[in-house]
């Protein structure tokens, strides 16, 4: 396959680009974007990942960004594509190696003013209490290896049955917590050595845990059926599947490269390694993709379970009088084979969605019968300094997006050159003059996770509902952060 020409970005109305089709492109590309990102992404090469990713087999639609794009390994992060179930391939770069990083959001019954005077005994106890950090492990509630099975077959439901969660709670959870069809057996011995103590971890990067506060109210209706009132307390939790979803996605991308021949792919790009979804090589990959998806439910229902002993171990209360009820959970890296309407008909596609979100309105069948008549939330976090957005999915999305939007903020510096340019600065003390308390694995990772190392999150959701694919609904300001 030959590579794509240098690619040109044309204007389509105020928060679209349209890369034009050319050379071996099967078709278009669209970037959400305002004339702000349009400038970001000069000399940026997420651009020609999107086009790259238009020339892979079986492509349903156009290859699509959203206004976080940046690059990434194979797909931008931001990416969103989709391929015909039967001639299409799945790409482990268009699911990305942590595998379901999403994010949940908690509501409290408590207010600003309760929880200010006790943040930092709140935080630093959270940060005990929830391991950070590259290599974090569980000091407790470990999983033997039988456990692990169940773990990655049942997902969030698994943990809720240890007695670490709420049955309620998976009611309020992208696909209920579990994709079925996971396979265990597709993993290897590393994969499962690797996920034994990480049940419960937020690891390192962008994840976090945060404490934040309902300041806006966007859409009074939609945030009322989602319990959010102004002055509310919350917590957000940001992780994926750790370090069995990283060894998962690169056991995969190493054996595909020995199997592209063997199904004729030629690719623009060797980062697009893939396989053909009805192939045995892309069959074990989505069973060992979904069982890492599970992983990274129960991680997230593991922390929510530790956020909800500390809240009540600070306050004095009873998790039931405190609330700590799961508002929803949404993945932003994962592939989901979905029933769409495209160009008149039903179509039956795998939905790369890497740095991107689900977005279904009111009515989608798959949306748990507690947000059907509302449509689901959709949950964007920006930075440590600044805002995160709740928002809900509209028409629109369905008919355009394949019913997806950001994930959230999306970086303009690498963590290197975000660590080089705040050299000297006291981060942690700069968002304590702004009332935000942070503890952090070490000063570095504040450094790299600095506001201005991202763009600002309110630009980013201007775009997707200038264009018309989300709402808003709700927007929260941080108080407290714990980061790995």
């Amino acid at each position: 396959m030959k590579q794509p020409s240098p690619v040109r970005l044309e204007r389509i109305d105020e928060y679209r680009l349209r890369i034009p089709r050319e050379g071996a492109m099967r078709s278009e590309g669209l970037i959400y974007a305002d004339h702000t990102t349009e400038e970001l992404l000069k000399g940026d090469n997420s651009p020609q990942q999107v086009a790259n990713v238009a020339c892979l087999p079986g492509l349903v639609g156009r290859s699509m960004a959203m206004p976080d794009i940046h690059w990434g390994y194979g797909f931008p992060i931001g990416g969103v594509a989709a391929f015909d179930i039967d001639e299409g391939i799945v790409s482990p770069g268009g699911v990305g190696y942590d595998i379901n990083c999403g994010v949940r959001l908690l509501r409290t019954g408590l207010r600003e003013d309760e929880v200010k005077p006790h943040i930092r005994k709140l935080v630093d106890r959270l940060f005990t209490e929830i391991p950070t950090g590259v290599g974090s492990r569980r000091k407790r509630a470990k999983v033997s290896d039988g456990q692990l099975r169940s773990l990655l077959q049942q997902g969030a439901g698994w943990v809720v049955k240890q007695g670490w969660g709420r049955a309620s709670d998976l009611e309020r959870l992208e696909s209920g917590g579990c994709l079925p069809d996971a396979d265990p057996d597709a993993l290897t011995p590393r994969a499962m050595e690797r996920g034994l103590d990480q049940v419960g971890t937020l690891g390192s990067g962008n994840h976090f845990g945060e404490v934040g506060v309902v300041d806006e109210i966007c859409d009074p209706e939609a945030a009322a059926l989602f319990g959010l009132e102004v002055g509310m307390v919350t917590f957000f939790i940001h992780c994926g599947s750790r370090g069995l979803g990283h060894q998962v996605a690169d056991d995969y991308m190493k054996s595909m490269r020995g199997t592209l021949s063997k199904h004729g792919l030629d690719l623009p790009d060797p980062q697009l390694v893939c396989a053909p979804i009805t192939s045995k090589e892309g069959r074990e990959y989505l069973g060992a993709m979904r069982a890492a998806a599970n992983y990274a439910f129960a991680n997230r229902q593991m922390i929510t379970w530790l956020a909800r002993t500390v809240f009540s171990e600070v306050f004095g209360r009873s998790e039931d009088d405190l609330g700590l009820d799961v508002v929803y959970d949404v993945c932003h890296n994962i592939a989901k084979i979905e029933d769409h309407l495209f160009e008149g008909r039903k179509r039956t596609v795998c939905v790369h969605r890497k740095g991107a979100t689900r977005a279904f309105p009111a009515g989608h069948p798959e949306i748990g019968e507690v947000y059907r008549e509302s449509g689901h939330p959709v949950l964007i976090p920006g930075d440590m300094g600044r805002y995160s957005y709740v928002l809900v999915g509209t028409d629109q999305a369905m008919d355009e997006s394949w019913g997806s939007t950001c994930h959230g903020a999306g970086r303009v510096k690498s963590r290197a050159k975000a660590k080089k340019d705040l050299k000297g600065r006291q981060i942690d003390r700069e968002l304590a003059e702004k009332g935000i308390y942070v503890r952090a694995a070490s000063r570095r990772v504040l450094a790299e996770e600095a506001s201005e190392a991202y763009k600002d999150v309110a630009d980013v959701v201007n775009v997707v509902t200038g264009a018309g694919i989300v709402r808003k609904v709700a927007r929260l300001r941080p108080i407290g952060n714990i980061k790995g």
